[in-house]
């Protein structure tokens, strides 16, 4: 028995090592996956998988400060953007009451929820659907579009708002959880 302990305290301590050398440098940090590109605003930074392409100023619309969109057939399935300072707001809650009036008329909001955004004190996701009208090079008129705003304050209590918009099918959910987990607010 004697003879034991010192084994189990040596092997205690390499397991105490080896957890500490795996565990996160920055636990306020975000999480990229490996290969994908990062959006970078003064406000938050967002990731996105392989196949999108980020959009300078002239191809974004003039109230995005960042956006990445991934093409199809010369139609965008997937786009990402993001805004800041969108709405005067002292709350995640009324910055996602501002957001939710952005969204498409007729849109069906799925519902607003709290997440957990590295940075933030608080945040809101809303999740929402619509149906594409085929303009503006977007979707097939009729397609089923799924969406996301990720929404509240940075660090300066300027508001942002992160929306991911995809045709249904084209954007798995585990890229969008990758995409949610990859944001940073600054």
């Amino acid at each position: 028995m004697k003879t034991r302990r010192p084994y189990l305290a040596a092997t205690a301590l390499t397991a105490a090592l080896v957890l500490a050398g795996c565990a996160d440098p920055d636990p306020g940090s975000a999480a990229v996956p490996d290969g994908w590109g990062t959006l970078e605003t003064k406000g938050v930074s967002v990731s996105y998988p392989q196949g999108f392409e980020e959009q300078g100023a002239a191809g974004r619309g003039p109230h995005n400060a960042a956006a990445a969109v991934r093409m199809e057939d010369g139609r965008r399935v997937s786009v990402i953007t993001v805004q800041l300072d969108f709405t005067r707001a002292d709350s995640a809650e009324q910055a996602a009451i501002a957001a939710e009036a952005g969204i498409q008329l007729g849109a069906d909001v799925r519902g607003q929820k709290d997440v957990e955004l590295a940075g933030a004190d608080e945040a809101r996701r809303i999740d929402f659907a619509f149906t594409a009208t085929g303009e503006d090079a977007g979707p097939p008129r009729g397609t089923p579009v799924e969406g996301v705003i990720l929404t509240g304050l940075d660090s300066a209590g300027t508001t942002f708002a992160i929306r991911v918009d995809a045709a249904r099918g084209e954007l798995p959910d585990a890229d969008l959880e990758r995409i949610v987990d990859s944001v940073q607010v600054h």
